[in-house]
């Protein structure tokens, strides 16, 4: 993660650095002496994210943990997301080492992991102050992006032993069921019904293509760079990682996929430089997907109204925290605003299916 994604801990987010660092040192080898220095990490907007520094020892860890506020049911699981970790690093090396989970509430008031820090390159909105990406590099990140996510999807979830994670055929039936039900528990008065919106998902919604290792939350941001060449040497986030169809982790990807060409509030919500000249169109990363994976894309409008959805949804969760003040984040003052955007373009795109 970069220097600049850094910052002190908000007074909200603190915990008891010494009571923490007690709790280390009878998990982790080689940490004794004094507490570590702890910073914040200012991007994402689920769980919090802290570099734990020990200057004296040269070493670098990363904390999970929980937001405080009302949660979703199955979120924030941070002792699957270490489990996860565990198991599927040695068939998916790009995944972080994991080193402890805390499950005593006494430790920081909430269940929490430890990981080594995956040193390099976190791309965000803008580049990095003096970084240029010209267009063939471009190109070659965003193959990279697609390929990264392929490999990913062709990982021998039995192998792995990872089949437990999800609940069987049906994935795609319960997702749509499932954000629909997130979003009515989480609406507020300034954001939009979706109801045609999830009609249209619950009655055009295929079976599943596959089930595979789906990470539910891929983007530019959630991958780590080797800083010379910029190839992928992590992935990170993995919150929401389990067994599902492949197709609806790409849609869900490519939600937050915002091109050149997209209108201004798209470019206003633009997290990563997906953008950029050279930079695949989102059509573009769909055909060398589904060339990679040997899957068929004749049903793609489908995949891309449920991503948007999806993404109306965990922004309504986020904002829902603010609304009822369960946090102050300035960050989210404004998402309703999002959450409307992508209702007006989940619609606009079951138009122009019903007119392909």
């Amino acid at each position: 993660m970069n220097d600049t994604d850094q910052r002190a801990v908000r007074a909200e987010d603190a915990f008891d650095t010494d009571r923490v660092h007690t709790w280390l040192t009878g998990q982790v080898d080689g940490l004794a002496g004094p507490p570590p220095e702890v910073v914040q990490f200012t991007g994402g907007a689920s769980n919090l994210t802290y570099l734990l520094r020990y200057p004296h020892l040269g070493r670098e860890l990363i904390l999970r943990r929980p937001p405080a506020g009302k949660k979703a049911a199955s979120a924030h699981d941070m002792a699957r997301e270490y489990r996860l970790q565990q198991a599927l690093k040695p068939a998916f090396p790009l995944v972080p080492t994991v080193r402890a989970l805390c499950q005593d509430p006494a430790v920081l008031g909430s269940d929490f992991y430890v990981m080594d820090r995956v040193p390099g390159l976190i791309l965000r909105g803008k580049l990095p102050a003096g970084m240029t990406l010209p267009p063939a590099d471009a190109r070659a990140l965003s193959e990279a992006f697609v390929d990264s996510l392929t490999d990913l999807h062709r990982v021998d979830a039995a192998a792995a032993g990872l089949t437990d994670l999800g609940k069987g055929e049906g994935y795609v039936r319960r997702q749509v069921e499932g954000w629909t039900r997130r979003y009515e528990q989480v609406r507020t008065w300034n954001t939009p019904g979706f109801r045609r919106v999830t009609a249209w998902l619950g009655e055009h919604q295929p079976d599943d293509v596959a089930l595979c290792v789906v990470h539910n939350d891929w983007r530019l941001d959630n991958l780590v760079l080797d800083e010379h060449d910029l190839h992928v040497t992590g992935v990170l986030d993995w919150e929401l990682a389990t067994i599902g169809d492949p197709l609806m982790d790409l849609g869900s990807a490519l939600a937050y996929w915002v091109q050149a060409d997209d209108g201004r509030m798209a470019r206003a919500m633009r997290r990563q430089p997906s953008h950029l000249p050279g930079m695949l169109t989102r059509a573009e990363i769909v055909e060398r997907y589904c060339d990679r994976m040997g899957l068929p894309a004749d049903n793609w409008p489908f995949y891309e109204v449920f991503g948007l959805f999806r993404l109306a949804v965990i922004a309504q969760q986020i904002y829902y925290r603010y609304h009822h003040k369960q946090t102050r984040n300035p960050a989210f003052r404004h998402l309703w605003l999002a959450v409307n955007y992508l209702d007006r373009r989940c619609r606009s795109t079951i138009r122009r299916a019903g007119r392909g």
